[in-house]
């Protein structure tokens, strides 16, 4: 009896210890449920650009309740200039922070050991990537200048270093190719055909001043093998980049093979910041100034295809996401069914440090709703454009969207979700909206329906909409997104999506295409038109 009651009592604490555990380590368990999770959008750590260390920005992180840091690390900054046709190695480059620099396998096992330390904040890696730049001018005529440098594409979820490693960017050597130019560099191996020449170069006939003669070759020799082997470090390696620095009229096709890329790798690709302009002038003393500048290019959303999103909310002009613009343009140009998705709105805190006026981490974020609280619940959820962005405003306060659902007869849909049904009845619209601190403030929401504000309400926080959608016509595609403006902040919404037709039928949609070229350009410049207008 003594025996088995001992038996019993081990296996009593066996059970207690192994309850214990799993209570002490519930919190890092994922549970299934419906969540709205906080992520910090565009975030830079010491591995690159940014001032704070991973670790401290998961504490910070977690001290202004957020739940996720979905990191934008610099990819690469080197940076060359080389004088034509010999750019191969007659250049000058200079490098920067960056996670090439760094490492990418060691800027993976970092994220990796921060995020164990961290169970209960999600950290997901990503860089920031300007696949291209080329310069014009020159420094002779003191208007060198470099353009493009900060074009970027967000590359988001990609665990594998050598995923990493392939993408193409003019700083990522691993993604260079064998070309003209690559003939071109290896000309400074010209020089050792010289130097063999003049080591066997011999005058019988002269026997007096040979020996003076062989020391000078001596030097000659040493100094052109010096030259050749420093021209050929400058020039490695061999392999160049698929598009010239000096050529300016590639276009979207350097950042539309890095979105191809990117996501045959299985991550997800957001053009960053697209109407941000960057103009800078840096003096080399007497080698002059040099101009660096990109322009806003709010047009790349149109002559790129294949992409997940954009950042739509941020600390700067933006004119993209205004009722009717570039952003409800291509809401308009897809089918429901379309297979690319539609281009989903993200908000983008770009965070390098608190020493940065006006910026933190919680600045700016993405409210993500996924079903189930993991990084690829997040990745799925972002994917999908089931999220809503949020930035502070005037007041330092935090909006948030307590509802934005579509019914009709008897069918619901939320955001990045499709309302599908048999074309009758009317298009019910509820929008619940408050602060985060649950005080009123004064706001303005608009609900917007394909481009078009169907709804204005001007009042104090919160604020609620039930709207009955009469003039929709249920027999088109249609759209309903939610966009609110006050002192207290400002939150943009991903939309709701509404097919005309029952699901078993929309398999039959033929997917709609841009239009390519000048044409989409037309296009863009009239969705702006439109935007300023209605802004």
């Amino acid at each position: 009896m003594r025996r088995a009651g001992r038996q019993i009592a081990i296996v009593l604490f066996a059970v207690a210890m192994g309850l214990a555990e799993i209570a002490a380590g519930s919190a890092a368990v994922p549970v299934t449920g419906p969540y709205s999770l906080r992520a910090a959008v565009h975030v830079h750590s010491t591995m690159s650009t940014g001032s704070l260390s991973l670790e401290s920005l998961a504490g910070r992180a977690e001290e202004q309740q957020l739940d996720a840091l979905i990191l934008s690390e610099n990819f690469t900054l080197r940076y060359d200039y080389g004088l034509p046709p010999f750019e191969g190695f007659l250049k000058y480059h200079v490098t920067f922070p960056s996670v090439m620099e760094y490492g990418v396998q060691r800027f993976l096992d970092e994220v990796r050991a921060v995020q164990r330390r961290h169970p209960n904040l999600i950290i997901i890696p990503g860089v920031e990537v300007a696949p291209h730049y080329y310069w014009t001018g020159s420094l002779l005529h003191g208007d060198l200048t470099m353009h493009n440098a900060q074009r970027n594409l967000l590359v988001i979820g990609l665990e594998k270093a050598e995923d990493y490693e392939q993408l193409p960017s003019r700083g990522n050597s691993s993604s260079f190719v064998w070309g003209r130019q690559s003939v071109v560099n290896g000309l400074p191996l010209v020089l050792l055909a010289l130097v063999v020449w003049l080591w066997k170069l011999q005058d019988s006939r002269c026997p007096d001043w040979r020996r003076p003669a062989f020391g000078l070759r001596s030097v000659l020799v040493i100094f052109l093998v010096i030259t050749c082997l420093v021209l050929m470090m400058n020039a490695w390696p061999m392999k160049t980049p698929v598009y010239s620095a000096h050529d300016g009229q590639v276009g979207y096709r350097p950042y539309q093979a890095l979105i191809d890329r990117a996501v045959e790798r299985g991550a997800l690709v957001f053009w960053s910041m697209t109407e941000a302009r960057d103009f800078s002038r840096h003096s080399f003393g007497p080698m002059g100034t040099i101009t660096i500048q990109t322009e806003p290019h709010p047009e790349a959303l149109v002559l790129t295809r294949g992409y997940t999103g954009f950042g739509g909310l941020y600390q700067d002009v933006r004119r993209v996401v205004a009722p009717g613009g570039v952003w409800d343009q291509l809401l308009g140009s897809r089918s429901v069914d379309d297979q690319d998705r539609f281009p989903s709105l993200i908000g983008e805190v770009a965070f390098h440090g608190t020493t940065d006026a006006g910026k933190d981490l919680d600045r700016v974020y993405t409210v993500i709703q996924t079903s189930e609280r993991t990084a690829a619940g997040i990745m799925a959820a972002l994917k999908q454009g089931r999220t809503y962005a949020v930035a502070r405003g005037d007041q330092n306060i935090l909006l948030r969207l307590d509802e934005f659902r579509l019914l009709s007869n008897g069918q619901s849909a939320g955001i990045g979700e499709t309302l599908r049904g048999s074309g009758n009845g009317d298009i019910i619209v509820r929008v619940g909206v408050s602060a985060i601190d649950g005080k009123p403030y004064a706001a303005r929401l608009r609900v917007i329906r394909s481009g078009r504000v169907i709804r204005l309400i001007e009042g104090q926080t919160p604020l609620r909409i039930e709207l009955a959608d009469r003039e929709a016509q249920r027999g088109e595609r249609l759209n309903y997104r939610v966009e609110v403006v006050g002192k207290g902040g400002e939150l943009l919404s991903n939309p709701i999506y509404v097919s005309p037709m029952d699901s078993v039928n929309t398999t039959g949609l033929q997917r709609m295409t841009l239009p390519s070229g000048t044409v989409a350009q037309s296009r863009v410049a009239q969705a702006e038109s439109r935007g300023q207008a209605c802004a």
